[in-house]
């Protein structure tokens, strides 16, 4: 009787704990999948993302895009929508705004104005003192809309030399505007005209244009000449955007 006894303890204690072992490995289980996908999501909301919308001078095949990117440290993406032959008023009206929205960027760096000038047609130009203002204005609210840090940029310079080693510059009123733009809506600038300007000016024409992807192409960047702009753009973002400068490689 006593032996009987004994078994059956012994079968009970065991089934018990056999119950609560699979009590432990179901909570074990539960804090590896929930609190594993909360540390995941934790990890993507450290990251920072930068948006940058413009045209062929800020893509990364031929603009300074991909120099740019490299010069943040691992916990900041760059997402590039800029693409070659748009203006601030083609690629809007090319529907590529929402793309931008989705991806929820934390700062948007915006530069357009090569593709605005006159000769470009009626589907890409704009007037720097209006048409130009009012889209640029709308990239700005649409991104303040999302949360998003909107950036504006004026626009890299051509690298035409006159016989003196001076440039002289048609893209001075998109720039100025752009400038304008960024003051009225308290949006932190950056005047990559100027800039670029000053450097190419004081490098000269030979060393400025060993930066032309072709022989006679004054405008895009190869390799060397994306990463010189990208710098020159980073220069300035301790001035512009501290938090975003904060996150550049030391």
């Amino acid at each position: 009787m006593n032996y009987l006894y004994n078994v059956t303890t012994i079968l009970f204690y065991m089934t018990r704990c056999v119950f609560l072992m699979k009590i432990l490995l179901l909570a074990v289980f539960t804090w590896i999948t929930v609190g594993g996908a909360s540390m995941s999501g934790a990890e993507k909301k450290t990251k920072v993302r930068v948006a940058l919308v413009g045209d062929s001078t800020v893509t990364d095949r031929s603009g300074w895009g991909k120099a740019f990117s490299s010069l943040f440290v691992e916990s900041v993406e760059v997402h590039n929508f800029a693409v070659g032959g748009r203006s601030s008023k083609s690629w809007y009206e090319e529907g590529r705004l929402p793309e931008v929205l989705q991806a929820a960027p934390d700062y948007v760096l915006i530069q357009f104005g090569h593709n605005d000038q006159p000769g470009k047609g009626p589907e890409r130009e704009t007037d720097p003192s209006s048409t130009y203002r009012d889209f640029l204005r709308l990239y700005v609210t649409e991104f303040r809309a999302i949360g998003a840090q909107p950036i504006i940029l004026s626009s890299v310079v051509r690298r035409q030399f006159d016989g003196r080693g001076a440039i002289r510059s048609s893209l001075t009123p998109w720039a100025e505007a752009a400038a304008q733009v960024a003051r009225q809506m308290e949006v932190p600038f950056i005047d990559l005209h100027a800039l670029s300007l000053a450097y190419h000016e004081q490098i000269g024409p030979e060393k400025s244009w060993a930066f032309n992807p072709e022989e006679d192409d004054v405008t895009h960047f190869n390799e060397e000449g994306g990463a010189a702009m990208a710098a020159l753009i980073a220069g300035q973002l301790d001035a512009a955007v501290a938090d975003l400068a904060a996150h550049l490689k030391k």
